[in-house]
């Protein structure tokens, strides 16, 4: 039997199985209930112009780029133990998700690697940089999906009218007033799934949750602005209009198709939540769920080689073991970091009693980021 997975947590990209990993993402079939089609209502694929096809080829940039550094060290630093049952279950929910194009809720303590998770995916399957929808009490739909700079706009138009030499009426293109959000952004069209990482959505309003429901089921959303602007009757007007440019939240130029978006390839949508609310039913219905394990002695020991070096895990073994055991007791829930920064200071010559005491310490008293 062919084996079904197509993310392994475990694998560094090469070009020869890059081109494989994209033939079977383009490749899968989604199920019957799970398919997307242009905003036409065509069942049929849609045609990718040359203008869409660098687009990606410009997120490829932007993911390799310096700016994009730090991210690609998360990536390149997740590992998945082949011994590890939980995090097997943490592989195949991954890889459930790209075939069923459903959101994958992440659940866990802090520290165990729900946000690495979704950049270790960008990384292996080299699709593009992350989009990352950073949750707080005020965040909403609307501000996910994008904004509108209404008052730009009226300040051009009012410009133009006290102007009339400059003959400026570029405030008529609305679409330069117009930014995609991460949510917004990770429903282009697209012949690949971009990752959108939703970071602690356990933290949003109450409502936001249901609000999600709709576009997470169809995949699709409007913008209003642009689509009023399509339907003007004069058939030369309109034909300028079906077509809008606006800015992606990676900062790029996208076609908008008669003010509406749809995804051809589902986003792989990583939402996490450390635990602190219950989710509506519905929601939960639209999602696949796993649970991050806590990391064994060996994976601890292997996230210290990976971010730290080799010869760092003889050294302090004692340290690691002392980690892992205190996590087993009633005043755990450590995060990883800890264990790093606590490693690294020693390197330095703290004092080892006084760094442990400090950073060792439950964050039961203290805010969890």
């Amino acid at each position: 039997m062919s084996d079904w997975k197509i993310f392994y947590g475990n694998r560094t990209p090469d070009p020869y199985r890059d081109k494989d990993i994209k033939k079977r993402l383009v490749g899968i079939e989604p199920p019957s209930w799970r398919k997307f089609s242009s905003v036409s209502g065509e069942t049929k694929p849609l045609i990718f112009t040359e203008k869409e096809k660098s687009y990606w080829e410009q997120l490829q940039e932007i993911a390799n780029s310096e700016e994009r550094k730090r991210d690609i060290e998360r990536g390149k630093n997740f590992r998945v133990s082949e011994n590890n049952e939980n995090q097997r279950k943490v592989v195949d929910a991954v890889n459930a998700a790209l075939y069923l194009r459903r959101p994958l809720l992440v659940t866990g303590k802090p520290g165990s690697g729900k946000t690495t998770l979704a950049y270790a995916i960008a990384y292996e399957l080299k699709l593009g940089p992350v989009l990352l929808w950073p949750i707080t009490t005020r965040s909403t739909l609307q501000e996910g999906l994008y904004q509108y700079d209404a008052i730009a706009r009226l300040q051009d138009a009012q410009l133009s009218q006290t102007d009339p030499e400059a003959k400026n009426l570029s405030y008529r293109d609305i679409g330069q007033y117009i930014q995609l959000g991460p949510l917004g952004t990770a429903f282009l069209p697209c012949e690949y799934p971009r990752v959108l990482l939703i970071d602690e959505i356990d933290k949003s309003d109450i409502n936001l949750p249901n609000d999600l429901l709709n576009l997470l089921e169809e995949g699709k959303y409007p913008i209003p602005e642009l689509a009023r602007l399509a339907k003007q009757r004069n058939n030369q007007e309109q034909q300028n209009n079906e077509v809008q440019i606006v800015q992606s939240n990676d900062g790029l130029e996208v076609n908008i198709y008669k003010g509406k978006v749809q995804c051809q390839a589902f986003p792989l949508i990583i939402m996490t939540s450390n635990g602190e609310r219950d989710f509506p039913p519905a929601f939960l219905r639209r999602c696949l769920r796993v649970q991050m394990p806590e990391p064994e002695e060996s994976d601890l020991q292997e996230i210290v080689k990976a971010h730290l070096g080799t010869d760092k895990i003889e050294q302090f073994q004692s340290l690691i073991k002392d980690f892992r055991d205190k996590n087993y007791t009633e005043e755990g829930n450590l995060a990883t970091d800890q264990l790093l920064n606590t490693i690294y200071l020693l390197t330095q010559n703290a004092d080892s009693k006084r760094i442990k005491d400090l950073l060792f310490s439950s964050p039961t008293s203290r805010e969890v980021d």
